[in-house]
């Protein structure tokens, strides 16, 4: 059997530096050459006796070590800059052909790393700041969003075959509780099973196949804007699942903002869904759940 390559210290110090957004990577290059550069230009004393060697000896080590990292860290976190910058690029280009084209078949054409990519990219459009999770034991999740000081977990799944089981979406559920995330978000270039809508429904775990995933980048930024936390009669729940789920949402009757679907809490309409202004509290315009 092959044996597995393992990266250097410099390796994964370029892998942390590229994680990083590629100005701080920049900034930082600059920064390590100037504080590093005054140490490797100090002169070492000389010893003037075994007794007093300490001293000079680890004014050498330093003065050594400065001589070499002024060039070293500068060095790694300038391709650390340029990785992200790169990264960068390649997401936007990513995000930009997927809403040039027609279709969410071409979703299923991508590398599993890209499609996660361009998800991530979806989710910044959305406001969300995006860090992608090392591989290990954390149930499969992909990324981890926040907005607002609020932890959201995402599953991506590019799959060409079958569709997306309720197993996937409880293992979401699992994790988002270990975590104390506030919602969830299973995203395929695929669909997803009955039982998997039915298990999502009132989780706060939303499930985007190819076409949810087209309309969300389509729509972009301006017109998603974050809905408000929940008022004291009536909390937020995802809006329902399934295709064209986005081209039913209604306006607000009262400001024309697109409108959310809430649950009350209280009063003689308690657990009943209804309509409510992604805008609240500044303004309370509801409207009737429309029988299906």
């Amino acid at each position: 059997m092959a044996r597995r390559h393992r990266k250097s210290d410099i390796e994964d110090l370029i892998d942390l530096a590229s994680i990083l957004p590629w100005w701080l990577g920049l900034s930082i290059a600059v920064l390590s050459y100037f504080l590093l550069h005054p140490f490797a230009e100090v002169s070492v004393p000389q010893a003037t006796s075994i007794r007093d060697i300490a001293g000079p000896l680890t004014a050498q080590v330093i003065r050594t070590g400065a001589m070499f990292g002024q060039y070293l860290l500068p060095f790694v976190f300038l391709l650390g800059a340029g990785a992200s910058a790169l990264k960068v690029y390649r997401n936007k280009k990513l995000l930009a052909e997927a809403v040039g084209t027609a279709s969410s078949a071409d979703l299923m054409d991508l590398s599993w790393e890209d499609f996660e990519h361009l998800v991530g990219e979806a989710f910044r459009e959305r406001g969300f700041s995006v860090s992608e999770t090392a591989p290990g034991p954390d149930g499969g999740v992909d990324l981890a969003l926040r907005k607002d000081g609020e932890l959201h977990l995402v599953q991506c799944k590019r799959w060409r075959a079958r569709k997306v089981g309720v197993e996937v979406v409880r293992e979401l559920y699992g994790v988002m509780s270990a975590r104390g995330a506030v919602g969830g978000y299973v995203v395929s270039s695929g669909t997803f099973s009955q039982e998997a809508h039915n298990f999502a429904k009132g989780r706060n775990i939303e499930l985007w196949d190819g076409a949810k995933l087209k309309a969300v980048i389509r729509q972009g930024r301006n017109s998603l804007r974050p809905a408000p936390s929940p008022g004291p009669k009536d909390i937020s729940i995802p809006p329902r699942q399934g295709q064209g789920a986005m081209e039913t949402t209604p306006s607000c009757p009262q400001c024309g903002a697109h409108m959310v679907l809430r649950t009350a809490k209280r009063g003689s309409n308690a657990g009943q869904q209804f309509w409510g202004c992604s805008a609240f509290p500044r303004c309370r315009g509801t409207q009737p759940l429309s029988p299906t």
